[in-house]
């Protein structure tokens, strides 16, 4: 065997050792590494890892191909889709985003009055956090240093605080003073510029593809796209949810010609008007019965924290819920919809998030529905709260891909931890760098169902799981699988 050989099965055994695909807590990869161990100990035969490797890959197109031909089927895409275009994640305070404000904060050895604010609303959010500068001195010290570490606070947390901070305040003159170990005395103005600049800086951050990226960053969410329109036309439209603010998916659809409905209706002046969800797309066709085909391109996109180039306004007659889409804002960035307001979870959420939440929950309680979960941290508990809900519908199948998730652990605050533990045969997880990142999971995993081998097994597959699924329904029992 050449040197190039052994190093390529090398690189092979690694990317297995690294990658996690269960069904209910059953590794999928354990036959694979089996069959890896049984040729390390025959050195005389010859190895065959490279088409173990693809076997296995077409083995798990064909899973997945079985799920994406359910009635429903939905993805919900968090900020891990977004990050090979230049994207950040919000779990801590990006970097990026934090040097941004300290750049239009800190002048010199002079701290602007909304940068101690910034920082005071972290402190408050967690006491206990280390890295947070608490005294004009420490910002200026943070300001300078080359080698800050991440503040690990949600971002989008500090942001839902200071607007809760700011609805405290009814009237322009009116003050806040809270009192503790960081006293926070502050007005309506002040509260105002440090949320303009807060959410500038975040904005700035989401406007992507970056320009340092690969020249087609695009390129998995085009691919994307262009898989699950593979579905069968006579099946339910896919939905794609999403509480990123980027527009990635919006350039990607522009990119292939897909149509969007999004939720927003018009030519010139785009408006939300929820009742669009509803709507579909069909062409008359060339026949003699004057019959219509539906439109194969179009998908569903419910962005479920706003986006940067949402825009709230006045309601009026024309635009009874006061949002239109908008060019991104350069300076003033007072109106833009980009997170729900208060994010706390059993708070009232007011339009457009309610209606987005009402309708990712409907999407996912519907029979025999499947719902993707990709690069999403499960971050936010009004959508945690509702993949909860969708698990106790029989018919339901969850599947995660993420790079990083954690290990079983019943006890644990994590969510993806206490659900690995219960080891529910509905709930499938991919993860690892390569079976978990977007890029590669949409190259590897996600099949084409225009493939023909790949839509025969899917079929026969299919088939096969329904026959065993009535038999049961048949026999009076269910062990709800």
């Amino acid at each position: 065997m050449s040197d190039a050989s052994i190093e390529k099965e090398m690189k092979i055994t690694d990317l297995i050792s690294e990658s996690v695909f269960e069904i209910g807590g059953i590794d999928q990869l354990d036959q694979l590494r089996k069959k890896i161990q049984e040729e390390i100990q025959d050195e005389e035969g010859d190895s065959h890892l490279f088409e173990h490797w693809n076997a296995f890959l077409k083995d798990a197109q064909i899973k997945i191909g079985t799920l994406l031909k359910a009635d429903s089927v939905s993805f919900l895409l968090g900020a891990g889709t977004s990050k090979d275009a230049g994207g950040v994640l919000l779990g801590s305070i990006p970097l990026e985003v934090e040097n941004e404000l300290l750049q239009k904060g800190v002048l010199g050895k002079e701290v602007q009055k909304w940068m101690e604010l910034f920082y005071q609303a972290v402190y408050w959010l967690n006491p206990a956090e280390e890295n947070v500068p608490k005294k004009k001195n420490e910002i200026i010290s943070r300001f300078n240093s080359n080698d800050k570490k991440p503040i690990k606070i949600n971002y989008e947390l500090v942001l839902s605080l200071l607007y809760r901070w700011r609805s405290a305040i009814m009237n322009k003159g009116g003050r806040l003073r809270l009192d503790g170990d960081l006293t926070v005395d502050t007005n309506a103005t002040e509260l105002d510029v440090c949320l303009n600049q807060a959410k500038r800086a975040l904005i700035r951050q989401c406007t992507l593809p970056k320009n340092n990226t690969t020249p087609d960053s695009l390129k998995a969410h085009k691919n994307f796209l262009k898989k699950v329109l593979t579905r069968p036309l006579n099946l339910k439209r896919v939905n794609i949810f999403t509480p990123n603010y980027d527009t990635l998916i919006e350039q990607a659809a522009d990119a292939e010609g897909i149509v969007l409905i999004d939720g927003f209706v018009g030519t010139i002046r785009r408006i939300f008007r929820p009742e669009s969800y509803d709507h579909d797309l069909y062409f008359p066709a060339e026949t003699t019965e004057g019959r219509v085909h539906r439109l194969d391109r179009v998908i569903h996109l419910y962005k479920l924290h706003g986006s940067i180039n949402w825009c709230a306004g006045d309601s009026d007659w024309n635009n009874p819920y006061g949002v239109s889409i908008q060019g991104i804002p350069e300076n003033d960035t007072t109106s833009v919809l980009i997170y729900p307001t208060p994010t706390k979870y059993g708070e009232t959420l007011g339009m457009p998030y309610s209606e987005l939440l009402r309708r990712f929950a409907w999407a996912t309680v519907r029979p025999q529905t499947t719902l993707f979960v990709i690069g999403y941290g499960f971050g936010d508990d009004h959508i945690n709260a509702i993949i909860l809900q969708s698990l106790a519908i029989p018919s339901f199948t969850l599947v995660i891909v993420d790079p990083f998730v954690p290990d079983p652990d019943p006890s644990a605050d994590n969510f993806v931890a206490r659900l690995r533990a219960e080891k529910d045969r509905r709930v499938w997880i991919f993860s690892g760098e390569t079976l978990g990142g977007f890029d590669c999971f949409v190259k590897k995993v996600l099949p084409d169902l225009r493939d023909e081998e790949i839509l025969e097994k899917v079929i026969k597959t299919y088939r096969s799981l329904r026959s065993e699924a009535n038999v049961t329904t048949a026999g009076g029992e269910s062990n709800g699988e």
